[in-house]
């Protein structure tokens, strides 16, 4: 028994989700950080390492140092697994190092620049055997995985419509170009083919995936840039049909002026709905055509194993972003921990995304950018095996 020990490349001075990422690691004390590569600047990636007191001599000066210093440690002493914590079009180089070099990965999303990346990506954790996560944060909450047992029991019957909607309002103003994290976003050469979907849309599509154990199949999308100067997308709206049969429109923009972090999904059934919203993430609402408005509380009554799973505290007190995003690298760690013993992951360890889906996600990023450009309505997202009966996987009541 021992802490899984982390690498993580990116997240140095003046990154946001590199904190993020850290604050969640260690929230249960499973995991402990002990290298880094956390800037292309070798310095700014020293006094980096030097600030979460790290020492010196595993701070490098970048990730291809890393992985080959690291790999020539003795077992006892090498980090377990890595962070990426990079812009996008870093994700993968580094995934694919580190996968070959021996070690898991945990990435931020999406997962490459492209499909056809992605799908080398795949090729190489199915090459090296290596776990691969995709940090996917919403479907860490608690309240999130009830919905998506309430879904898997038949509580709302059969599913006919989902609305989901991420909006935010940061990237309205001109002057937010000049915000580092915007300024990388709308390049196209770090951020990829979309700034808005790639970015907070592929999260909401991955959200409905997650809840109704289905997969988006062919979509109608139209995409805007509010800004003349801007070469990607802020904002779009996406009409989506899944291979279940479901309709659903998805909304996502980041020029929604008063809008902090509105993610918002709604389930309807035959027999029921459900509401959750990330912004009140310890409620869940069910609603019904002949019955009072149920609202179900996190911690409150017996709710599903992998909510259960997944929640810390007593009801009443609020568990949030930090902790969904602790409970994917939690998880993570139980995967590293089942293969160092020999044993099977349980159902809660292999709750995180992983692979198949950052292989629909990337099918979602390209198939929303090519239907936006064309005159054709319907467009079908690009198919990657076994991703269908994966995420019916672990469906635990």
């Amino acid at each position: 028994m021992r802490k899984i020990r982390m690498g993580m490349v990116g997240g140095g001075e003046g990154a946001f989700i590199g904190a993020i990422h850290r604050m969640a690691a260690a929230l249960d004390g499973q995991i402990e950080l002990v290298c880094g590569a956390f800037s292309a600047d070798p310095q700014r990636s020293l006094r980096s390492g030097r600030a979460l007191f790290l020492d010196p001599q595993r701070c490098y000066p970048d990730y291809q140092t890393l992985f080959t210093a690291e790999a020539q440690l003795p077992l006892g002493q090498r980090m377990d697994f890595v962070a990426i914590v990079t812009p996008n079009h870093l994700h993968l180089p580094v995934a694919c190092m580190a996968l070959e070099s021996g070690f898991d990965v945990m990435s931020d999303k999406p997962a490459t620049l492209s499909l056809e990346e992605c799908r080398y990506l795949a090729a190489t954790v199915e090459k090296t055997g290596r776990l691969y996560g995709l940090t996917h944060t919403y479907t860490g909450y608690p309240l999130v995985k009830e919905a998506r047992a309430l879904v898997a029991v038949g509580r709302l019957g059969a599913v006919q419509k989902v609305v989901v909607e991420y909006s935010q309002g940061w990237l309205a103003a001109p002057a937010s170009v000049e915000n580092k994290q915007a300024a990388w976003r709308l390049d196209p050469a770090r951020a990829g083919l979309s700034c808005c979907m790639g970015d907070i849309g592929v999260h909401a599509a991955n959200l409905v995936e997650y809840v109704c154990t289905d997969r988006l199949q062919t979509i109608c999308a139209h995409l805007t840039a509010s800004l003349p100067d801007r070469l990607l997308d802020d904002e779009g709206t996406v009409l989506f049909n899944t291979a279940k049969g479901t309709n659903g429109v998805l909304i996502a923009s980041q020029v929604c002026v008063g809008e902090e972090n509105e993610l918002r999904l709604r389930v309807y059934g035959d027999k029921a709905s459900l509401e959750w919203r990330q912004q009140e993430p310890n409620s869940l609402w069910l609603k019904f055509a002949d019955a009072p408005a149920q609202r179900v509380r996190a911690g409150v009554g017996e709710l599903s194993a992998l909510a259960q799973a997944n929640l810390r505290t007593p009801s009443g007190h609020p568990e949030g972003y930090i902790e969904a995003f602790a409970n994917h690298y939690r998880n993570f760690a139980g995967q590293i921990r089942a293969n160092l013993s020999h044993r099977n992951a349980s159902d809660s360890e292999r709750d995180v995304p992983d692979i198949t889906d950052a292989l629909s996600g990337m099918a979602f990023i390209e198939a929303v950018v090519q239907a936006s450009k064309s005159p054709q309505k319907w467009h079908r997202l690009a198919a990657s095996k076994n991703t269908q009966s994966h995420i019916e996987q672990g469906v635990v009541s």
